[in-house]
C-alpha cells in the first residue's frame, strides 16, 4: 500500500504519545512524548533498558492501552476515537500478536488454537484448512491434533507464530517471542518469523533485550525513561 507520492503508507504513526497511571504514591509517567512513524511492511526493531516503556508502546499500538494523550493510529485507524468493541474488531481484523508467555489455550489442540481467530474473523468456512496450513508452514503438520502440553516450548511458540498470522494481519507485534526459549530454539523461532513476514509483507514491530535480532530488522528504535532516544537504520536492514 502506497500512498499518492508513491511511498508506502503508514502502518503505524504516534506522535506525542503520553501515558500516565496513577498508584498510591502518585502519577507514573509510562510514556512521555514518542513520536514513531512506521511504512507498511517495514520490520522495527524495539529495544531499551527494562522499564523504558517498549512493552507498553506495543500495547497502545494494539489498542489493550489507552493513552492519556497523543495521536494513535495502527492500520489506518484512530485508536483514540474507538470504544473496547471497536477495539476489539480492530485487532481481530488487523492486528497479530505473538508473546514471550505462548498463550495457548491447553485445553485445546495445536489445530484448534490456531484456528480461533479464523473463526472470530467469521472465515469459519475455512478456519480449520488454513489453521493447517499455516502449522505446516513452521513445519508442525504432524503434531495437528497434539495439546500445548504435549508441545515443547519451541513448538508452542511455532503454534503462536502460526496463530498470530493465520487471519492474515495487516501488523504484528512480537514481544520478546524467544524469550523462554534456548538460544538454537530461538533462532529457529526467529528464522520463521522473519521468512513469515516477508511472505507476507506484513509490518513487524519487534521488542527484544536481544540486540542481534533487533539488528535483523529494517530499522531498530531505542526507548528509556519513556521516549525514542535512537532511531537508525539496522545493520542488516
Amino acid at each position: 500500500m502506497t500512498d499518492i507520492t508513491g511511498a508506502p503508507a503508514s502502518a503505524i504513526v504516534l506522535k506525542n504519545l503520553e501515558l500516565t497511571l496513577t498508584s498510591g504514591a502518585g502519577a507514573v509517567n509510562i510514556l512521555r512524548g514518542i513520536d514513531l512513524d512506521v511504512p507498511a511492511g517495514q520490520a522495527v526493531g524495539v529495544v531499551g533498558p527494562s522499564g523504558g516503556g517498549k512493552s507498553t508502546m506495543m500495547m497502545v499500538v494494539a489498542g489493550l492501552e489507552r493513552a492519556s494523550s497523543g495521536i494513535v493510529q495502527t492500520a489506518g485507524a484512530d485508536l483514540t476515537q474507538l470504544d473496547e468493541d471497536a477495539l476489539a474488531l480492530f485487532r481481530r481484523d488487523n492486528v497479530g500478536i505473538v508473546f514471550q508467555d505462548f498463550h495457548l489455550i491447553p485445553t485445546m489442540t495445536a489445530l484448534e488454537n490456531v484456528a480461533i481467530p479464523l473463526e472470530f474473523a467469521d472465515r469459519r468456512n475455512h478456519a480449520f484448512e488454513r489453521a493447517e496450513a499455516q502449522l505446516e508452514a513452521v513445519g508442525l503438520g504432524h503434531r495437528l491434533i497434539h495439546y500445548p502440553g504435549q508441545l515443547s516450548g519451541g513448538e508452542q511458540q511455532r503454534v503462536a507464530l502460526a496463530r498470530a498470522f493465520a487471519a492474515e494481519p495487516k501488523i504484528l507485534l512480537a514481544d520478546e517471542p524467544t524469550g523462554n526459549l534456548d538460544g538454537e530454539t530461538g533462532k529457529t523461532i526467529m528464522d520463521l518469523l522473519f521468512d513469515l513476514h516477508d511472505r507476507a509483507a506484513t509490518t513487524l514491530l519487534l521488542i527484544s533485550h536481544d540486540p542481534a535480532l533487533a539488528e535483523r530488522c529494517d530499522r531498530v528504535v531505542t526507548l528509556a525513561d519513556g521516549k525514542v532516544i535512537d532511531d537508525r537504520r539496522a545493520a542488516g536492514g
